[in-house]
């Protein structure tokens, strides 16, 4: 692999990665509060085809990100009246959500199907974007890259180090003990899952603002479920989540640099290496149970109602 190639790679995975870290850092932060939300995918897809026609209609970005940071946390709200007012089974609402953004993303992006906008800006640092090899891997990436790494650093510390932090994972652990000492949590749940969904809609975002700057039904392709496994392989972990999304991301950019690197394999098996990747390590990862439970929160997915 000569230079150019192996630069061209490890800079495509940078933006493969983005979106799944996006998504998995906000499932993550709903999970540690005990909510599960399979809805992902759903909230993703009407994430991107929100951002991309408000940046279409407007011209601007910010504006796009910001639409699609809305229509995610609508659609979270739905699901957390769902779960936390009406206490239905979350795991079957989550599924309900993604077939709905499924069809609703497609009813919205009927008439944007073929347009084109100009993808997110390339940050340029001076000097420093110029540097040989390190340049064009550090300082060449448009502010979402940057951004998804800092999201990392924040809910991190956020969990380990702060108040909210522990709020959050006492309401995951025992929401019964965190009520009985006063602490409001459904009101908490419910903050976690609008944050779960507005990086959601962010992830899908750009998937249609960066990486493909176009609006394609069904663009996400499975990364919302890559991403809720990313939470598990991370053992809801955020630095796990960073290496997991990079793992991943470096997988999926392989399909589109394989033929290019010289692998003599079938493009439909090389297509298939993102979610193979996906089965094999979450199968590695739960053949030990200890792994799952050592930071599993215990109240994941069950419900709780505050007498």
């Amino acid at each position: 692999m000569n230079t150019e190639l192996l630069i061209a790679f490890l800079a495509s995975t940078a933006g493969a990665a983005t979106p799944l870290i996006l998504a998995s850092m906000g499932e993550l932060v709903t999970e540690r509060s005990g909510v599960l939300n399979l809805g992902l995918e759903g909230m993703m897809l009407v994430g991107a085809v929100t951002g991309f026609a408000v940046t279409l209609g407007t011209g601007s970005m910010t504006l796009g990100l910001l639409g699609a940071m809305a229509v995610g946390m609508a659609m979270a709200l739905i699901f957390g009246f769902l779960v936390l007012t009406l206490q239905t089974n979350q795991v079957a609402t989550g599924l309900a959500l993604t077939l709905f953004g499924v069809g609703l993303s497609a009813f919205m992006g009927r008439g944007f199907v073929g347009q084109t906008i100009d993808p997110l800006p390339h940050l340029h640092f001076p000097v420093l974007s110029e540097l040989p090899f390190v340049g064009p891997l550090l300082f060449r990436f448009d502010i979402m890259v940057y951004a998804s790494v800092a999201l990392v650093a924040v809910v991190g510390w956020m969990l380990a180090r702060t108040r909210l932090g522990l709020l959050i994972r006492a309401v995951g652990e025992s929401p019964d003990s965190a009520h009985a000492i006063g602490f409001p949590v459904i009101g908490l749940r419910y903050g976690t899952v609008l944050f779960g969904g507005a990086m959601a809609g962010l992830g899908g975002a750009y998937l249609s603002m960066a990486l493909t700057p176009m609006w394609v039904e069904g663009m996400t392709a499975g990364r919302g479920w890559i991403a809720l496994a990313q939470v598990v392989f991370a053992t809801w972990k955020p630095r796990g989540v960073l290496v997991g999304a990079y793992l991943f991301g470096g997988v999926t950019v392989l399909q589109f640099h394989g033929q290019g690197m010289g692998l003599a394999v079938p493009s439909e098996f090389l297509s298939m290496l993102p979610y193979l990747a996906t089965i094999v390590v979450l199968v590695i990862i739960c053949r030990n149970p200890q792994t799952i439970l050592l930071n599993k929160p215990m109240s994941l997915g069950q419900n709780f109602r505050a007498d």
